[in-house]
């Protein structure tokens, strides 16, 4: 991995009128900022269908995008959708997506581009719609028939429903294919526009030189199409309850643990087909990013499995996984077949927390970059693995992840003391603290730096992205338009200049390759 920088924002964050952001003409302008600033990353966080609680890391699916992101002036633009459609949407928040109201608002919009596809839609577009369902029928065809069957049944999750689609019956699945092929067709078609608009935004950055890292939970949702298609593969009952779940064990932030309630794998049915499903989930990532993120790496080594009728995540157990095999059989899979014999998946490790011996060895086994987090360096000695001064050159370094304060929110918090020890180590004031610490990453030997859009504007903890444990109010921030000023590029372009993070020459090529 070379020198290079970048910004962490997801795209429901960006500005635009309808209420969250979306993948047209703010993405773009987003990419185009980042090339003007000498950034070379882009990280978002996953990209799937949300469910309960808004959450990127509760999806339908493992693989398909989130409708809610489609720009809807795109549809109009590409005669997708009636450009009176848009002319009565409601006035949004522009700090903030307030998830109900857009809910309502994009999906009815969305639906009527369908009909409206239906009705006018040229030959070739029509011929391209299915081509992508033929593509990626393996998951769309499930998926489209779990969220038709959940509009059908109020909502409600898989396991409630009829106990013969429930177990996924043949005669049942025939039946309600049949009887809900409109619908199918509905979900069908806005993946197809999602991964049309997304595929125009990846390929306008990496024409401008800058890398899309994406990010895969290692877990999937309960209530989700991988789920319900795949039961064979999670510890279910006969009834399709889940008899462990995942969490992690008490430490000392939390006496009881966290009680997460992922279904976990059955990974000797995994190995025994020989990964087959996270084989297909890597690929779909690697189409729609240049790297991933994987989170909670460390469950790859061993996994906490809590019994599900345990309240609390104390009764559990570690249990381990086959991660050597499993990497080894991705990388297998997906090298690409003009790939340099020193090839490595394209994968960043998260590797926080209490992370063991074991698990360090399976993350340097395949050199998967770890993660290191400015805002927890600051403990009682000099030691931390998360100080500059001890970082390593394969890791990703970060101001702050979307599970963090902003840098002036976490700066605000401090007690005396390790405020103290911020600016002594920082050697400054702290009234710009969040371009000091900016500075530390760019500077140190990290191969790779990510900086939190919310840290280059200073912003406070009201704009804080995600705060675990926080049933709701999550996920919400969103960009002011104007706010990514020149300015704000000129200073980041400087400093990537100046810590090598950049070279002007690729850039200038990159960009007119972009124009």
């Amino acid at each position: 991995m070379e020198r290079a920088s970048g910004l962490l924002l997801h795209p429901t964050s960006l500005p635009g009128r309808f209420g969250i952001g979306e993948l047209g003409e703010h993405a773009h302008r987003f990419v185009d900022f980042l090339a003007d600033a000498g950034q070379r990353l882009w990280q978002v966080l996953p990209l799937g269908p949300t469910g309960y609680g808004d959450s990127p890391y509760q999806c339908f699916s493992a693989f398909a995008g989130n409708p809610l992101l489609i720009s809807l002036q795109t549809l109009v633009e590409e005669n997708a959708l009636a450009p009176a459609d848009l002319a009565d949407a409601p006035s949004f928040p522009p700090e903030r997506v307030d998830y109900g109201p857009v809910i309502q608002f994009k999906f009815d919009r969305l639906r009527r581009s369908f009909d409206y596809f239906q009705r006018h839609a040229a030959a070739e577009d029509r011929a391209a719609f299915e081509a992508f369902c033929t593509a990626n029928a393996a998951w769309l065809d499930d998926y489209a028939l779990f969220m038709a069957l959940k509009d059908a049944h109020g909502g409600r999750v898989w396991n409630t429903w009829e106990r013969d689609i429930a177990r996924r019956e043949p005669a049942a699945l025939a039946a309600w294919r049949a009887k809900l092929s409109h619908e199918q067709r509905a979900w069908q078609y806005l993946q197809y526009q999602f991964f049309k608009q997304w595929q125009a935004v990846k390929q306008r950055a990496n024409a401008r030189g800058i890398e899309i890292i994406g990010d895969i939970p290692i877990f999937v949702a309960y209530d989700s199409a991988d789920a319900w298609a795949n039961r064979d593969l999670f510890h279910f009952d006969e009834t399709g309850n889940s008899t462990v779940i995942a969490g992690v064990p008490p430490d000392y932030f939390s006496p009881t643990g966290q009680r997460w309630g992922n279904p976990l794998y059955r990974w000797e049915v995994m190995q025994a087909r020989g990964f087959d499903w996270w084989i297909a989930r890597c690929r779909s990532a690697f189409s729609l990013y240049d790297r991933v993120r994987i989170d909670h790496f460390r469950g790859f080594q061993a996994y906490w499995e809590v019994p599900a009728d345990e309240p609390t995540a104390i009764k559990g157990r570690w249990v381990q996984a086959p991660g050597f095999e499993l990497f080894r059989a991705i990388e297998q899979a997906l090298r690409p077949a003009d790939a340099p014999a020193d090839y490595r998946l394209p994968i960043i490790a998260e590797d926080l927390g209490v992370i063991t011996p074991e698990v360090e060895a399976l993350r340097d086994a395949f050199h998967f970059p770890g993660m290191r987090v400015l805002q927890f360096a600051f403990v009682a000695d000099t030691r931390s693995s998360y100080l500059p001064h001890n970082y390593v050159r394969n890791c990703v370094a970060y101001s702050g992840t979307h599970d963090n304060n902003t840098t002036v929110g976490w700066f605000n918090s401090l007690d005396a003391p390790t405020r103290k020890q911020v600016l002594s180590y920082t050697g400054t004031d702290g009234r710009q603290i969040h371009w000091d610490m900016a500075r530390l990453l760019m500077m140190s030997v990290a191969d790779t730096i990510v900086l939190t859009a919310q840290d280059v504007l200073g912003l406070d903890e009201a704009a804080r992205m995600n705060l675990p444990g926080r049933p709701h109010g999550n996920w919400q921030w969103r960009l002011l338009p104007g706010q990514l000023t020149e300015d704000l590029a000129g200073r980041l372009r400087e400093m990537a200049l100046t810590y090598g993070r950049f070279d002007p020459t690729d850039h200038i090529s990159a960009t007119r390759a972009g124009a």
